[in-house]
């Protein structure tokens, strides 16, 4: 996919914040430190388009980034950050949720998962809550340069397992190597199909 444009839109801390432009949203979701913003700064092809941080639950807001003026990248706030109050941690959940049930523009959702770590109780909990709610998402497994071919292999099936899901819906990627990147594009441009207007999805190719 051809990035022409790639800009940081806007930042919602309430659901009066969500954008309403009628066009597709491709959201990255998972814990806190998973590498969001490094996933999607590569996808783009950019830097530092997306702030990153060595300091886990930095993302806070529902981030928008309007990517040939046609359809939005979402960075939603990680999950499972034990370091801030219970509370605030409750309302990032809460925003999340809002988000989540009350956009009727998601062409599809990616839960992120670190490759070199088991599924916690957070990660299955947000998968049980997509499937629950018939969400299209897909896994994608972040941090593959740190792992060799053999033992990205061997976590991709333990994962799926972990989670019930065929290894071949387990898409492994890195950030640092760009593993990955071609197939999450051919993902994203498949959610379009079907869902969305014929300029849109031209525009998105």
């Amino acid at each position: 996919m051809q990035i022409r444009s790639a800009n940081f839109e806007t930042s919602a801390a309430k659901p009066s914040q969500f954008l309403r432009r009628p066009i597709p949203h491709v959201v990255f979701a998972g814990k806190s430190n998973v590498g969001k913003s490094s996933l999607l700064n590569k996808l783009l092809n950019r830097k530092k388009l997306a702030k990153t941080s060595q300091t886990p639950g930095k993302t806070r807001l529902v981030n928008y980034f309007l990517i040939n003026d046609r359809f939005y990248f979402v960075d939603i706030p990680g999950y499972g950050f034990a370091k801030v109050s219970r509370r605030e941690r409750a309302g990032w959940g809460e925003l999340i949720e809002t988000y989540l049930e009350t956009t009727p523009f998601i062409a599809v959702i990616f839960l992120l998962i670190d490759i070199r770590h088991e599924p916690n109780a957070n990660d299955r909990q947000m998968l049980d809550w997509l499937q629950h709610h018939r969400l299209p998402f897909h896994i994608i497994l972040t941090k593959a340069d740190k792992l060799s071919n053999n033992k990205i292999i061997n976590q991709q099936t333990r994962i799926a397992k972990e989670l019930d899901l065929d290894r071949s819906e387990l898409v492994a990627t890195s950030a640092t190597s760009g593993r990955g990147m071609k197939d999450v594009w051919q993902i994203i441009a498949g959610s379009f199909d079907g869902n969305w207007n014929q300029s849109t999805k031209e525009a998105a190719t």
